[in-house]
């Protein structure tokens, strides 16, 4: 739990008491919660969800509806659109691993993990003040609820999209 902002600690607990009844998948897990609405019209508008409720093992970094929010405005209607079909599922390919990495995985420090989008990569730093993920425009988002545990994989809240782009720097 060390990886967790203070502030987030309420949600997981609660999170993990609904998601301890049933198992779910990575999916039914996004699809239940409000807060991942925008992130779970993307997944269906690229063709995804049949993907991500498969065997895994996965390790989605999820994006809250203020994430996307905060794109420039007309970002996540464009990427919607049908035409940008392949760009969307470059995007969201970026926020997912095909290992499952719990927060407890992160070793210390800085360090590249490969997206399943192979040509990127991500630099995840995991410290005392918690695990940030700088993406390739250099931007970073912060893990503000670690370990949601699905059947399929783990789920990572995030509070901004990672976006591809020129290799991340690892401090």
């Amino acid at each position: 739990m060390t990886f967790l902002k203070k502030t987030a600690f309420g949600g997981l607990a609660a999170l993990c008491l609904s998601s301890a009844a049933a198992a779910q998948n990575i999916v039914e897990i996004a699809a239940g919660d409000d807060r991942f609405s925008t992130l779970v019209a993307a997944v269906t508008a690229a063709d995804l969800a049949e993907t991500l409720s498969g065997p895994g093992p996965f390790t989605v970094y999820a994006p809250v509806n203020d994430a996307f929010a905060a794109l420039p405005e007309g970002t996540v209607e464009t990427l919607l659109e049908p035409e940008n079909k392949d760009q969307l599922t470059n995007v969201l390919l970026y926020h997912v691993d095909d290992r499952q990495l719990n927060a407890a995985d992160f070793p210390a420090g800085s360090n590249y993990f490969k997206p399943v989008l192979e040509s990127e990569r991500l630099c995840i730093t995991a410290g005392s003040d918690g695990v940030t993920i700088a993406d390739g425009t250099g931007d970073v988002a912060n893990v503000i609820i670690a370990d949601i545990q699905a059947d399929n994989g783990v789920i990572h809240v995030i509070d901004k999209v990672l976006l591809p782009g020129t290799r991340p720097a690892c401090h």
